[in-house]
């Protein structure tokens, strides 16, 4: 590993990044709204490629999840699989759960059904308002922006139910803390949170 330690490169690169109220940083937001803008799924070879990562259960999961979100959680997995193989890890020393939890991360957003601009206000006003308090707001749209900023431990809640592997349904849980609070190992944690750009 030329002396380098294991996730220092993923360390280094996530200091430089602008955080949004742990919603990522400017840059990961607009590259998720301009991906959203498009409706598709990924192509036939990406969705292959996911299938061969899930049990049967999480692909019915991951085929309910929108066209953008099955895109960025398959960039998320790849991503995270190469930042690990370039710090020197072997796909075998990963966790059993390390493809699927890039893949469903975001799976709790099946349960809001915001389009792509409500998803955008909800974030803009979770980042004004503070989190707590919008998932706080009464209403059909307020409802729909409170499932939405809960994805975390909805996508959690799934998961626990469709048999997945720990390290992928706490990963759901955690994706949006901050390191020091996650409960996985943080090297391996931060590979992908380094892929998802938050």
């Amino acid at each position: 590993m030329g002396g380098r330690s294991r996730g220092a490169s993923s360390a280094r690169r996530a200091d430089r990044r602008l955080s949004l109220g742990g919603f990522g940083s400017a840059w990961h937001l607009a590259v998720r709204f301009f991906g959203a803008l498009s409706p598709a799924g990924p192509s036939p070879q990406d969705a292959c490629w996911a299938e061969e990562r899930l049990s049967p259960p999480e692909r019915e999961l991951f085929a309910r999840m929108s066209g953008p979100d099955r895109r960025h959680g398959i960039g998320v997995a790849r991503d995270a699989l190469r930042l690990a193989l370039e710090d020197g890890l072997s796909e075998s020393e990963l966790p059993p759960g390390f493809a699927a939890a890039g893949l469903l991360h975001d799976v709790g957003k099946v349960r809001s059904r915001l389009g792509t601009f409500g998803r955008v206000l909800a974030t803009v006003l979770a980042i004004g308002f503070g989190r707590s308090r919008a998932c706080r707001w009464q209403g059909r749209f307020g409802s729909e922006v409170a499932k939405y900023l809960a994805h975390d431990r909805i996508g959690a809640e799934l998961l626990e139910a469709s048999g997945s592997d720990q390290f992928t349904v706490r990963w759901a849980r955690e994706h949006h803390l901050p390191a020091e609070a996650w409960q996985l190992d943080r090297v391996i944690a931060s590979y992908l949170k380094e892929a998802d750009g938050d």
